[in-house]
């Protein structure tokens, strides 16, 4: 297996399964914060901001990923180990 292939294995697999959790987590969040809604509905406010924040979270632990994805793949300090 070259460097480039293993490199590129090893930067999808971990942004696919990110992406993939969050967006369960997040559609989670969502039928969560709904249902908050419909039970109570004057602590609307209160809900929805804290349905965005938990939303930011999520998805900054992706784009972290993203950005180590990013850093693996054109700054790879690993190649050497690899031989490529």
């Amino acid at each position: 297996m070259s460097s480039l292939v293993a490199t590129i294995l090893a930067v999808s697999f971990p942004l696919g399964i990110a992406a993939g959790l969050a967006a369960i987590g997040m559609g989670m969040l969502a039928s969560k914060a709904v249902e908050g809604v419909a039970r109570q509905p004057d602590a609307t406010g209160d809900i929805n901001r804290m349905l965005l924040l938990a939303l930011a979270f999520i998805e900054s632990l992706v784009i972290y990923v993203l950005a180590i994805s990013l850093v693996l793949l054109f700054a790879n300090p690993f190649i050497k180990l690899i031989g490529g």
